[in-house]
């Protein structure tokens, strides 16, 4: 249904971003609901030019007003559907203080899906669709035997960020099973890369993430990067993980969408590319990209890291003909270092 009012949680952020400007070129309407926490206001409403929406998720009369479409920032029109972005996502964070992941990842999240039940009943209908974002991290640490990892792979977060998707996981089910919701969850890999305009890329504050913490070192922003673990039993000796490029996660967002739309149900889909690059890899590629050279350090492993994380991405090929436009690591990386640049000749 193009036109279609849509409504994306956390859509200021990183991934939740690059899924506005999916949406925007599929020819929906999307409004960000973002508490800004870590999301961006420039990007909301300089990049991307969507009605930007300062509040929580576990806002219920907020939510109320949103998707009936009694806000200003709908123009009067009903959303027809959610994508939620919003979480905390922060691993070590989780495990230092639980309660704020479980309250804002788990406690808002239900929320959510009480709002949307409730709004389609006003409609005389099941409750609004619903696409999830969620995470490989509720696979914990796979068996070696299930590498690639499958949608039924058994989920084992080992973590309070993991367990608080997987526990979001379990409520949507829950609410498909007794109130006929509709919904897609999407387990992410190691999302990566920029928007190939050089005009949204991954900025968080802390920084966290390999891509971004290793143009940091080539640019001298940082001393060295830090290496955590050289002794896995992998090729190199480092971690290995699969690196899909963000934009190839957005467009599968519009393609679930689709799907929830025309055809309802409840599914869960891997996004991933099914190839795995090691950490050494990546700074290999990065220093190729960039024609720069960093200093790196290793240090111990930490604890919970696996040495492969890999997914089978075939279910969402063969259900959503979703196809990655940039599966190359090099190409991820390209992009990458074309926003990290962009962003600091700004």
């Amino acid at each position: 249904m193009s036109g279609s009012v849509i409504l994306v949680t956390g859509g200021a952020g990183y991934i939740g971003s690059h899924a506005v400007r999916a949406l925007q070129q599929a020819g929906y309407a999307p409004v960000v609901l973002d508490n800004l926490v870590y999301g961006h206001r420039r990007i909301a409403e300089e990049v991307l030019r969507v009605p930007l929406v300062v509040g929580q998720v576990g806002d219920r009369a907020l939510l109320d007003q949103l998707l009936s479409g009694q806000h200003p920032a709908t123009n009067g029109a009903p959303i027809q559907a959610v994508l939620h972005f919003a979480a905390y996502a922060y691993v070590g964070e989780s495990v230092a203080d639980p309660a704020k992941y479980y309250r804002n990842n788990v406690g808002d999240s239900l929320t959510l899906l009480e709002a949307l039940k409730a709004e389609g009943e006003r409609r005389g209908t099941t409750p609004l669709p619903l696409v999830f974002s969620s995470t490989c991290a509720t696979y914990g640490i796979p068996d070696e035997d299930q590498i690639p990892i499958a949608e039924t792979c058994p989920q084992r977060p080992i973590n309070p960020y993991g367990r608080s998707k997987w526990m979001v996981e379990q409520m949507i089910g829950d609410f498909g099973s007794a109130y006929g919701l509709p919904s897609v969850i999407f387990r992410y890999f190691n999302a990566a890369g920029a928007d190939p305009a050089g005009d949204l890329g991954e900025d968080h504050t802390p920084e966290t993430h390999l891509i971004p913490l290793v143009f940091a070192a080539i640019t001298g922003h940082t001393s060295q990067l830090q290496i955590f673990g050289d002794d896995y039993s992998t090729p190199d000796g480092t971690c290995i993980r699969d690196y899909i490029h963000v934009t190839d996660l957005a467009n599968a967002h519009v393609l679930g969408l689709q799907k929830l739309l025309v055809a309802g149900g409840q599914h869960v889909f891997n996004l991933g590319t099914g190839t795995g690059y090691s950490v050494q890899q990546l700074i290999d590629t990065a220093k190729a990209v960039t024609g720069r050279s960093l200093l790196a350090h290793v240090s111990p492993r930490r604890a919970g890291d696996p040495p492969v994380l890999v997914a089978s991405a075939g279910k969402a090929r063969r259900e959503l003909g979703w196809q990655p436009n940039y599966p190359e690591l090099f190409t991820i990386l390209e992009h990458a270092w074309a926003w990290h640049q962009h962003e600091h000749l700004c």
